[in-house]
């Protein structure tokens, strides 16, 4: 076995990682964490010690589901400032900063989840945020063109991150792209 082999199998065997797509369906480009996380589970088969759940507009019930991983990577609509589609990678320290100034309902309930998780000693040891800035948060059930245009570029992040913590995705044989 090759030396990255042996490096997947142990990042497996001792991690606890969860894939959260969080937003609502309901108004447009709010979400496309719930979408990226949907299509991530058709197009791979993961393996044992990765979770993907569709946490929608979800907070403290989350709870549980965070508490003790080794990892969270959160994929949702993120407010920045920055232009519309443009995707942001957060990481661990910044992840609790950006929460404390870019608010939407729920990421008002994640907040609170991971500060809950640090009080009591069950925060992940690494938390992730894959978003893009939305451009349309009106209601409706279909993205907007440019947002929907970034799902691709989002899903290849996620993936990366998996890879990069030695948890590789295979791809599904009957995979549609």
């Amino acid at each position: 076995m090759g030396n990255r082999d042996e490096q997947a199998l142990q990042g497996s065997a001792n991690m606890s990682v969860l894939v959260l797509g969080v937003g609502n369906m309901l108004l447009k480009d709010e979400g496309i964490g719930v979408r990226v996380v949907e299509e991530l589970e058709k197009r791979y088969e993961f393996p044992e010690g990765v979770d993907l759940l569709d946490g929608g507009t979800a907070g403290m019930e989350l709870l549980d589901t965070m508490a003790k991983r080794s990892c969270v990577i959160l994929v949702d609509a993120v407010k920045t400032g920055a232009e519309p589609g443009t995707v942001v990678r957060l990481a661990d320290d910044e992840v609790p900063a950006f929460f404390r100034t870019k608010i939407s309902p729920h990421q008002v309930g994640l907040s609170d989840v991971l500060a809950t998780l640090t009080i009591t000693g069950e925060k992940p040891e690494s938390v992730i945020v894959i978003g893009v800035v939305p451009k349309d948060l009106g209601t409706g059930l279909e993205m907007s063109a440019e947002i929907e245009q970034k799902m691709e570029e989002m899903i290849g992040l996620v993936v990366q991150e998996l890879d990069a913590i030695g948890l590789p995705l295979k791809p599904r044989s009957a995979s549609v792209h």
